[in-house]
Order: structure tokens, then sequence, then C-alpha cells
């Protein structure tokens, strides 16, 4: 299946085997490789593609740990590292000490980005690695609006799916075919992303918006796949869950699901669709940012 791109039909996956001599083919000249690890489909398959490429011994994963980040992404970062056979660690990265970021204007990004370089260009260092890499694909340099794609290149990271012309679309496929649990794993940006631009973060909203999803989850379970709390402002949210799972809540189950994301300190709670990037479409002029 392609996918769209700025409104437009993106080319459809190139054969599998076609993506993985691609992927390959750009890894194999880096030598050795710190991977920005998120644990989610795009990372993974880089650091899956360069234990392959260079072996597991020039390969290693390094997920930021801050206040922006869920444990729970976390965890499952380790395991799937651990999974791969490379060596996972996990630094901290403090976004929240750089006033662009808390100021939360529409290039957050690109603060958040820088951090993670300056602490991870470092460790790379000691680790004697290379090169660090990230998760950056082919659609996410054809979006125009990825203030962190800029903070990358400023800082020399690599961009192997990128470089092969890997599509998300195509990443998914590729990681299919290598049997890559985050085939399929849903977006799962940081928790920044959930407040409105020009609302202040801070330690406090962002644990907000992370207990209500978490407990939003655990009520939902199974039943649920896209889970957003978008912090707007004046103690306003939007929960956003995904159409099949929103289809299936009675008027009832969606009262319960305001009183849990009320219970983390909201006030006043709209149920709503999930749309990914929701927070970009209230962005006035996103151009300035890029």
């Amino acid at each position: 299946m392609s996918t769209t791109v700025l409104g437009l039909p993106a080319a459809p996956p190139r054969p599998v085997v076609e993506l993985e001599r691609a992927l390959l083919a750009v890894l194999r000249p880096a030598g050795s490789v710190l991977v920005a690890f998120s644990g989610g489909a795009d990372s993974a398959l880089v650091v899956a593609a360069a234990a392959r490429a260079l072996g597991p011994d020039a390969v290693a994963a390094a997920t930021a740990v801050s206040d922006a980040v869920p444990e729970r992404e976390v965890d499952g970062a380790r395991r799937l590292a651990e999974g791969l056979g490379v060596a996972w660690h996990r630094p901290r990265t403090d976004e929240l000490a750089r006033e662009g970021y808390r100021r939360n204007d529409g290039d957050r990004c690109y603060f958040c980005k820088t951090e993670l370089m300056h602490v991870l260009g470092p460790l790379a260092r000691r680790l004697g690695l290379a090169h660090v890499a990230t998760g950056t694909n082919a659609d996410d340099l054809r979006a125009g609006f990825r203030p962190g794609v800029r903070a990358g290149a400023e800082a020399g990271a690599l961009t192997p799916l990128a470089d092969a012309g890997l599509s998300k679309a195509e990443v998914r496929a590729l990681s299919a075919a290598w049997d890559l649990p985050t085939w399929d794993k849903p977006a799962a940006a940081c928790l920044s992303s959930r407040l409105a631009y020009g609302t202040a973060v801070t330690p406090e909203r962002l644990r907000r918006v992370g207990d209500a999803e978490a407990a939003v989850r655990d009520r939902l379970g199974a039943r649920v796949r896209d889970v957003r709390v978008r912090d707007l402002g004046a103690d306003r949210a939007r929960l956003e869950l995904d159409d099949a799972c929103l289809r299936t809540l009675a008027e009832g189950d969606r009262d319960g699901l305001r009183g849990l994301v009320r219970a983390t300190g909201f006030v006043d709670v709209a149920v709503e669709r999930f749309r990914s990037g929701a927070m970009n479409e209230l962005l006035p002029d996103p151009a300035r940012f890029r």
C-alpha cells in the first residue's frame, strides 16, 4: 500500500529484495554506527539493517531517556535491541534545559534533536563508533515541516533510510519481511508533541498527558491502537482515538474516558478521531520553522 505525502500519492513500495539491497549498500561504508533508537518502526529497521551490514559488534542503539519519553517506550526499545543482538544504551537528555524547547514554538523539535545529537555524538566517540544514525525516512524529507531533520543534518547524522529512498510504506514492508515486531507499530511521538504550540513545556504538563494516555490505554486495552491526549491549554484536552476504536464506544464509554482524563487535572475534555500531527494544523506559519 502506498502512503501520501503533502496530499499526493507516493510511489508504490519497491520489491523487498530491492529495498534490502539499497539499504545495506548505504550502510556498509559507514563502518560502525550508534543508532538513535526510539523503538519505533524507522529506527528499529536502521538497527536491524546496520547489524546485517556491519555486524552486531559494530552497532549500538541508544534510547534517550527524558521527561518527554514514556517509560513503556524505553522498555520496549531495550527488549527489541537485545533481540537484535546489539548493545543498548539509555543516555539521559535534558531538552527542558533548552529555552527554545521549553518555549514550544513551531521549531521545538529542532531543539529536541539538537539536544539528542549533543548527547549521542560524545557517546558514539566513547564507544569507538564512527557515526550517529537516525531513522529519518524519505517521506520525512518530502514532508517539508520537519525541524528535527534539520538539526540532525547540522550535526552530521547519517540517515540511511532516506539515503536509500525508503518511504514509510517501504520501511514497514521490509520490516515485515525481516519479521521485525515493529513493522506495524503505530507512531509514538514524544509527549511534548501533545502540547499546543505556545504552551510552555514543563515536567508537570508532560506527566499529565502521559498519565492520561496510560489510563486510557489501560481501560481500553487491545481495543485501541492510537491514543493521544492533546493539551490545548487552560486545562482543556482533546482525547483522540483511532477510528476502529471510536466506532465501538457508546456514549457511556466516552464519558468514562473523559473522567479518566479529568482525573489527571484536565477540566474540559473532548473525544475525537485520531489524526497524526494534528497540532501542526494549529501552527499559523509552519514554513517559518523549516
